[in-house]
């Protein structure tokens, strides 16, 4: 399981596990759990590099990043770290 310590929003952490290139097991620490529960129920089972080009670079509100944005953020990580 993978954990990504998020910046600039509500959630203060998201966990994941990545199989056959695949998200599993998406979780969000803290933040509006609907929304959350929603993202993560969306993209179980997608896979990375598309959850990524439709999660990257989406704003809330004023902020210049969100949760969605933090979970493509800590995929990419994932992928940088899977090579």
């Amino acid at each position: 399981m993978m954990t990504y310590k998020t910046r600039g929003t509500c959630s203060s952490e998201i966990q994941f596990d990545v199989k056959g290139n695949k998200i599993t097991g998406v979780r969000f620490i803290g933040g509006c759990s609907g929304n959350t529960q929603g993202v993560a129920r969306l993209i179980e089972g997608m896979d990375v590099d598309e959850a990524i080009r439709r999660l990257d670079g989406i704003h809330c509100g004023p902020r210049p990043t969100s949760c969605p944005d933090q979970l493509a953020r800590a995929l990419k990580m994932y992928k940088t770290q899977a090579q």
